[in-house]
């Protein structure tokens, strides 16, 4: 469907007529505002009941009261639904950016999902920044033996950036997570466990560290206790 340009003076997520939110990324500039459309393709929604992210004790968020997290897997897709509530003017977000692959983006804010065999130690990290910028690492361990992931479709992101509230939301395949897992010795029918997470940078640079879980003392989103949900999958044999 062809979708018409949007006005300059919105700054909500616009609705389409089939009703699939076009999603706007919200960047201030020097003596205002303004709006910067990321992607005219509407992502689809994810479904799931919402799953609340906590903020690590050690490292209070300063601004926002609430993160959670919707997710959908279907299709051979991971659709993951982040929005959150509090004073998103006190968030340093990222300025809108090409979607390419990028490192280091958990300095800042960032929106993150790991994905494990139950059977076996390896797992997949995504790294999803509101820039639309985005990473993808394969660990054989626990913190070990990383390597960027090869993935043939990369990840959709959009993001909507308002004054109380964001929503930011991704689209990933699958195929190249199946793909490692079963090189890795993992294949026939399983479940993938996922561990959501995220870097929340406040304006003065400081980082606050939000999960479905804390295991540690220390924030910590590669322990294994935190990958919580679980999602259907076969791995190595297509889709569950």
């Amino acid at each position: 469907m062809a979708l018409e340009p949007l006005r300059r003076d919105r700054r909500s997520p616009t609705v389409a007529p089939d009703g699939a939110i076009i999603l706007l990324h919200w960047s201030r500039a020097a003596g205002g505002g303004r709006e910067q459309a990321l992607d005219w393709s509407p992502l689809p929604t994810a479904g799931s009941t919402p799953l609340r992210l906590v903020p690590h004790p050690t490292n209070p968020a300063a601004g926002l009261h609430r993160l959670e997290a919707s997710v959908a897997c279907e299709d051979g897709r991971l659709v993951l639904d982040f929005s959150t509530e509090g004073d998103a003017g006190a968030v340093r977000w990222p300025s809108a950016a090409a979607p390419v692959r990028t490192d280091g983006l958990w300095r800042h804010t960032c929106f993150e999902a790991f994905l494990r065999d139950s059977r076996g130690p390896g797992y997949c990290e995504f790294n999803l920044s509101p820039s639309t910028e985005w990473a993808a690492y394969h660990f054989t361990d626990y913190r070990h033996g990383m390597r960027p992931l090869d993935l043939e479709r990369t990840p959709r992101i959009c993001a909507a950036i308002e004054p109380g509230q964001a929503r930011i939301c991704a689209d990933i395949a699958l195929d190249a997570v199946e793909a490692t897992l079963a090189g890795a010795g993992s294949e026939g029918s399983t479940r993938l466990l996922l561990g959501l997470s995220a870097v929340i940078e406040d304006e003065a640079g400081a980082l606050s560290y939000w999960a479905l879980r804390h295991p540690a003392e220390r924030p910590d989103f590669h322990r294994p206790e935190g990958f919580v949900v679980e999602i259907a999958a076969v791995i190595g044999r297509g889709q569950a």
